[in-house]
């Protein structure tokens, strides 16, 4: 069977057209000097070309000329790069997949990394497309990206395949082939997909359900790998000292045939001081939890944490996870109200919780009182002029609007019909036999905000902005039984323990790679400057308090930094705690009985043989034929004895 062939570079045939120079210098006439001979016979032919009129000669064969117009013409056809085609890539549209999540940054026995041989793989495929085909390349990551759309150049779709680089998230594979089904679909005639991964797919169904035809091309080798699988950081109190303590979790598994001794160790972002560490013995498939503990200093609050396993594997970006010194268990309250004003039933109430730290600040200019990171704000007999930067708790506010819900008029003697239990607000408390002398009924947008009514309409609603809980109650407790009811230590309770909930939340839990990670700044910021692990630096918008940062592709620890009347700065962790990825071993991929097939990345990338080499050598070898056929000494020949006549025999007279 005669394979396809091709020049994979048509244009070094221009080559060919020296061919032409060349013959041209083997048929002019050369001009000669003039010298005196005693004869001209032996320049007969000579003479005879001298005496034409026209300047060429008939092309006389040489050997020179044969091996010359051979090597030139093997120079050309090697620069052509020609190919024989193995495996013709059939369709005229061709989506190529390439699986960008954590496992294929895992190095193989190759000593490349899993995303560098997929890379490899679909190079080879674009070289491979047929005339006239063009291809689209889709970035399969935590997020479907199409890293280029259908494009018939092949150097750009590679230039696009170069761009693409494996982060440290879980990836989806499911969505960048319906992606690409999508596309494809709109357009005629054949179209195929061909996906690059190494079976570490979190989604098992991810490719149950494809409708057109694809292949699937396996790269990697089954790797041992131990892993951080997950990771938890929390603010506790020493048993024996009595003290404030930081209690790291860590969960490792092992992903392996062999059993693995490693240590783990704890240590400050920046720092080689290690604060804790473990050594331990995991079994080939067994998880286990660790606990890493140190007593903080009051310096190390909100400082990045690493907590890091010894010796690395063959995937870096599981061997370490990150976190962030939590603050204390206590939470700081500030207490805000207009001069000569206060409410002294939220206070004792909140002044019987041990683990609440109350702060005091003259009037309610939040922005000039210097509210701590994190703190519960409770503001009395006002409504604050922007979004408080924490959870906040608005008591007895004047008539109008606040914080998006509407203070109307007051009325006497409101009827309690019924409250929100599902709310953790008022969870574990009843509101039975309270009774209110006086409220301001409040007005929200949406049923959901209304958290208690009354018979004439709302009395405590629901305010809160992303990030942080608000709570407007419409009537001062003052003015009602309810502080001597059990149900209101319960309801500050609940109040203290959510805020303290959103503070541990903001302030030490880390976000996982590919995910939007949200921080709460102050309200008066419009902006928010990243810098990340690497080379990682954005800046993001932020409103109303709250700034988004975009899906991250990189595990480590983030700092954000805004400027303004208070310039201010927070680290946040990002990782990646996928077990999914961490499993390096074979798996096989689930194509329920689909017509697909599952090829290696090895016979893909043997789609075309390039002769270039060859013919190289080739022309090379008849160059210097040339050279040794010009230089060569000539051989001298042996002049033979002259034969003498024979005498003819005289008859004697």
């Amino acid at each position: 069977m005669k394979l396809p062939f091709e020049f994979l570079n048509p244009a070094g045939l221009w080559l060919l057209s020296a061919l032409v120079p060349l013959v041209v210098l083997y048929i002019l006439k050369i001009k000669r000097d003039r010298l005196k001979i005693p004869s001209v016979w032996l320049w007969s032919a000579a003479q005879r070309d001298l005496l034409a009129k026209s300047p060429f000669r008939r092309l006389v064969p040489q050997i020179p000329l044969f091996l010359q117009l051979a090597a030139l013409i093997l120079l050309a056809l090697a620069l052509a790069r020609p190919a024989t085609r193995g495996r013709s890539i059939i369709g005229d549209h061709v989506a190529l997949i390439v699986d960008t999540s954590a496992s294929m940054s895992a190095v193989d026995d190759t000593g490349r990394p899993r995303i560098d041989n997929a890379k490899q793989a679909a190079a080879s495929v674009i070289d491979a497309l047929a005339p006239g085909s063009d291809a689209m390349i889709v970035d399969a990551g935590r997020d479907a990206r199409i890293a280029s759309p259908l494009e018939r150049d092949r150097r750009r779709l590679k230039a696009a395949l170069d761009l693409v680089h494996a982060g440290d998230v879980e990836g989806h594979l499911g969505d960048a082939v319906a992606l690409a089904v999508d596309r494809l679909r709109q357009l005629g005639g054949s179209s195929r997909l061909l996906i690059f991964t190494d079976g570490a797919l979190a989604d098992r169904d991810a490719l149950r359900s494809v409708s057109l035809p694809f292949e699937v091309v396996r790269v990697g080798t089954p790797i041992d790998n131990a892993a951080i699988v997950r990771v938890d950081i929390r603010s506790g109190v020493d048993p024996v000292l009595k003290t404030e303590q930081v209690q790291a979790f860590a969960m490792l598994a092992n992903y392996g045939s062999r059993p693995r001794e490693l240590y783990v160790t704890l240590r400050e972002a920046n720092a080689s001081d290690v604060l804790a560490s473990r050594r331990l013995l995991l079994k080939p498939g067994e998880r286990a939890p660790v606990v890493l503990s140190f007593n903080p200093a009051p310096g190390d609050i909100g400082q990045g944490l690493l907590i890091e396993l010894s010796p690395h594997d063959a995937m870096a970006a599981d061997d370490i996870a990150y976190g962030r010194v939590p603050p204390g268990p206590k939470i700081p309250v500030v207490m805000a109200a207009p001069k000569g004003k206060s409410s002294p039933w939220i206070e004792r109430a909140l002044a019987s919780d041990p683990l609440v730290d109350l702060l005091k600040t003259p009037g309610t200019d939040l922005n000039a009182a210097g509210i701590p990171s994190g703190a519960l704000i409770v503001m009395s007999y006002a409504c604050p002029t922007q979004v408080p930067p924490g959870d906040t708790v608005i008591v007895d506010p004047p008539q109008g609007m606040c914080l998006g819900a509407k203070v109307g008029a007051i009325t006497d003697n409101p009827t309690i019909t019924s409250w929100a239990d599902a709310d953790p607000r008022f969870r574990f408390l009843t509101l039975d036999g309270v009774n209110i002398a006086k409220a301001n009924l409040l007005e929200v947008d949406s049923a959901k905000s209304e958290l208690l009514h009354a018979r004439e309409g709302t009395l405590v609603a629901d305010v809160s902005s992303p990030g942080r809980t608000g709570t407007l109650i419409g009537f001062d407790p003052g003015d009602s039984n309810w502080p001597f009811k059990a149900s209101f230590v319960l309801f500050v309770r609940n109040v203290v323990e959510l805020a303290r909930a959103h503070r541990a939340h903001g302030m030490t839990s880390a976000g996982r790679a590919g995910e939007p990670v949200h921080l709460a700044v102050p309200y008066w910021i419009d902006k928010v400057a990243i810098v990340g692990p690497g080379d990682i630096k954005q800046e993001v918008p932020a409103r109303n308090g709250l700034a988004v940062v975009p899906a991250t592709t990189r595990a480590g620890i983030y700092h954000a930094t805004w400027q303004g009347p208070v310039p201010g700065s927070v680290v946040f962790a990002v990782n990646l705690s996928s077990e999914a990825e961490s499993d390096l071993t074979d798996r096989p991929i689930d194509l329920s009985g689909q017509a697909a097939a599952v090829t290696s990345a090895d016979r893909v990338t043997q789609a075309h043989t390039e002769w270039t080499w060859l013919l190289a050598a080739l022309a090379l070898a008849f160059v210097l034929a040339d050279v040794w056929y010009l230089t060569r000494k000539p051989s001298l020949r042996t002049v033979d004895a002259p034969v003498r006549p024979k005498v003819p025999e005289r008859r004697p007279a």
